[in-house]
């Protein structure tokens, strides 16, 4: 790999580095995501770093590129990355269902009823 790639890549992950900590300082990434994004950016740094350890683990997978272990690795990563966002947004849907079945039901009690009925839950007082 030539100078000029590893230092833009340094370049790029020093940058996502920055870019995590100020989202999270600005409070629009949680610190959960950040450990995700953080740790693909001191990879990326570490894979640049490292190269005859990539190609070394390239010729362990039978792999005849390193750019080609990369770009596997990286695909592994995002699907990683994507299954946990999934799930974290099957349980916020979940939440936001309850919140809203909750909610609903709320507003059902406090409706004033018209002409003296009686709400359907509670059974006719007799005087």
């Amino acid at each position: 790999m030539s100078a000029l790639a590893v230092v833009v890549t340094a370049a790029i992950a020093v940058g996502a580095l920055i870019v995590v900590i100020g989202a999270v300082r600005n409070h629009r990434l949680k610190e959960r995501y950040a450990i995700i994004w953080i740790v693909v950016a001191v990879g990326m740094a570490a894979l640049v770093a490292a190269r005859p350890l990539l190609d070394r683990l390239s010729d362990a997978l039978g792999i005849q590129s390193g750019v080609s272990t990369v770009f596997l690795i990286s695909t592994m990563v995002i699907l990683t990355i994507l299954l946990q966002l999934s799930v974290s947004l099957t349980s916020l849907e979940e939440k936001v269902r309850d919140l809203a079945e909750a909610l609903a039901l709320a507003q059902a009690e406090s409706v004033p009823l018209d002409d003296g009925e009686q709400p359907d839950h509670e059974a006719p007082v007799d005087p």
